[in-house]
Order: C-alpha cells, then sequence, then structure tokens
C-alpha cells in the first residue's frame, strides 16, 4: 500500500504539471503556431531525454516509437496547444476528466485489465466533481477548443494504453519517452515548417514558457507518468489525472482571477476523494507464480531473487512486471 502511494505521488506530477501548462500556454505563447508550439515542447525534451538514455530503438519498437510519437506527442501536443488558446484555463484542463474512464474500459478491452466496482466508482465521483467545477465562473466553453480537447484525449488514450501493452520492462522508461518524444517532435518540426512558415518570435517571457512546457511538463511529467503506467493499473493512472482540471482551476481562480464558487471547491473535494479512493489496493497486487523457473542463487538467503518477466495474476491474465523468487 505504502508502494502504491509512492507510484501515486509520482505520477500526479505529471497532471500537475499538464494543468498548470494549460495556464502557461495560454497566457504566454504565442497563438496561431499550434505546431510550431507543439514542436517546440517535444523535441527539445525528446532529444534532452535521449542523450541522458544513450540507447536508439531496436527492432520492433522503431515503428512503435513513431506510432507512439504520433499519437503521444505530435496529435497530442497540436490538439492540445489549440485547446488552451481557444478555452479558459479551467474548462481547458477539465474536458480531460474523462481519461480514467476512457482509460480503464480501454484498459479492459485491450490489456485484460478488469475494472473494480471501486475504480469505476471513483470515475464516477471523479466526473461528478468535474461537474461542479465546470459550473463555476471559468467554465466557459467554446465548440472547437473543446472538439480539440475530446480529440486530444482520445488519441493520448490510444497512445498511453499501447504504451502499456507493449511494455515488457525493456527498454526502460526513459529511453521509451526519449524516442517518442524525438520522433514526433521532428515530425512536429516538418509539419510547422511547412504549414506555418517561420517559427514566431520569442522574448524572455515566451522563452521561459517554452522552457516549462518542454523541461517541466513534458520531459519530467512525461517520465513520471510512463513510470506511473508502468507500475499501476491504467484504471488507477487516469484517476491521478483528475488532478489535471484540479491544477488548471486553481490557477484560473489564483493567477487568473477566473473566480471561484463554491460547488467549484467542492468539485475538487470529491477529486481529490475519487482519486484516493481509486487506488490500487493489496487485492490486486500480483500472486506469486508457484514455480518460479529463475529461483534464488544459491547464497542468496531470505533476499531471494528479482526478475523482470510476465507475471500471472489471479485472474488468469498474464501482466508484465517484476516478481520475487524464494523466501
Amino acid at each position: 500500500m505504502e508502494a502504491d502511494f509512492r507510484w501515486i505521488a509520482l505520477t500526479a506530477v505529471a497532471p500537475v504539471a499538464w494543468g498548470a501548462n494549460y495556464y502557461v500556454t495560454r497566457e504566454f505563447l504565442p497563438a496561431g503556431h499550434a505546431l510550431w508550439g507543439a514542436a517546440l515542447r517535444a523535441l527539445p525534451a525528446g532529444c534532452l531525454l535521449l542523450a541522458a538514455a544513450r540507447e536508439r530503438p531496436r527492432g520492433a519498437w522503431w515503428w512503435r516509437s513513431a506510432v507512439l510519437g504520433v499519437l503521444n506527442t505530435s496529435a497530442f501536443f497540436a490538439l492540445v496547444y489549440v485547446a488552451s488558446q481557444l478555452l479558459a484555463t479551467s474548462t481547458a484542463s477539465m474536458v480531460m476528466a474523462l481519461t480514467p474512464l476512457v482509460l480503464t474500459l480501454g484498459a479492459w478491452a485491450l490489456l485484460g485489465e478488469r475494472p473494480r466496482v471501486v475504480q469505476l466508482a471513483a470515475a464516477v465521483v471523479g466526473l461528478a466533481g468535474v461537474a461542479l467545477m465546470l459550473g463555476g465562473p471559468g467554465g466557459q466553453v467554446r465548440p472547437a477548443g473543446v472538439a480539440a480537447s475530446v480529440a486530444a484525449l482520445l488519441v493520448s488514450a490510444a497512445g498511453f494504453l499501447l504504451s502499456k501493452r507493449w511494455d515488457t520492462g525493456r527498454p526502460g522508461v526513459l529511453a521509451v519517452t526519449a524516442w517518442q518524444l524525438t520522433c514526433g517532435g521532428v515530425l512536429l518540426l516538418i509539419a510547422a515548417g511547412a504549414v506555418e512558415g517561420p517559427p514566431p518570435p520569442v522574448d524572455g517571457p515566451v522563452l521561459a514558457a517554452y522552457a516549462y512546457s518542454s523541461l517541466v511538463a513534458t520531459a519530467l511529467a512525461f517520465l513520471a507518468w510512463f513510470a506511473g503506467l508502468r507500475r499501476l493499473p491504467a484504471g488507477t493512472v487516469g484517476l491521478v489525472g483528475l488532478l489535471n482540471p484540479v491544477t488548471g482551476v486553481l490557477l484560473g481562480t489564483t493567477v487568473a482571477g477566473e473566480g471561484l464558487s463554491v460547488p467549484q471547491g467542492a468539485g475538487m473535494v470529491l477529486v481529490v476523494a475519487a482519486v484516493l479512493g481509486g487506488r490500487r489496493t493489496p487485492a490486486d497486487a500480483p500472486a506469486p507464480d508457484a514455480s518460479c523457473p529463475d529461483g534464488p542463487s544459491p547464497g542468496a538467503g531470505q533476499r531471494g531473487s528479482r526478475r523482470a518477466s510476465v507475471l500471472r495474476w489471479k485472474d488468469g491474465k498474464t501482466r508484465s512486471g517484476t516478481q520475487r523468487c524464494g523466501p
């Protein structure tokens, strides 16, 4: 249970950073340059992580990185940029509150992760909290912005589920994140030059905004998010994503002056309750297989050995992960 809280806390870095990025994009980055904004967000982050990973794709990971780069980076970042420019900070982040249900149901269909009743209930509670927050002063909606947010939700959910489906423990999170950000960033750079022409002019505040968007809301946030997807059920990660609208509302009210109503405050409480209530319980932990081909080596003692493999769970499904063999 304590380990789950640690992974949830790490994963929460991503939605908090993304929620803040809505405000940064809306207030500081130039409008009408969605492709350049997405490219300057993705490519520096990808190159930085690629330099740290110092590993290139092999085999199927060449085309997998391209697919994930399009879904999680190219399409997602461009759509989020458009949504951030068209919607209020709070509204732009709250559209993504459907993430828990989409990831939970998608993981059931694609990964065989059967949702628990408590997870579905937490997702409904979270949506109720988001509905309350949408009713506040910052809840103006524009159809084009909402459409961009919904499209961003769908492409990112597909990318996140494929990331989890293709995850076997190797290569590591750092390398996989670097490959897809770099691939997506290169595609965005080509598209931006062809469609939008020269990059927009920048000054000090705009440069700082790009730095936050790339280094914090992308490099750091995606590492935290994919690490959470590797260790936690997709539905639990989706619930943690509800901190995105909470961050958007808090920034919209405290910084952008959008105002905060009593229903919005109640909605935040419901969202936090959903995140905490829908976390994985000990009953969800993988049951060790009776046979462990990589048993404890001589002299290992009670510490046993660890192996990265495909685990067999109590429901008969298999998941990738780490199993301790021996006493």
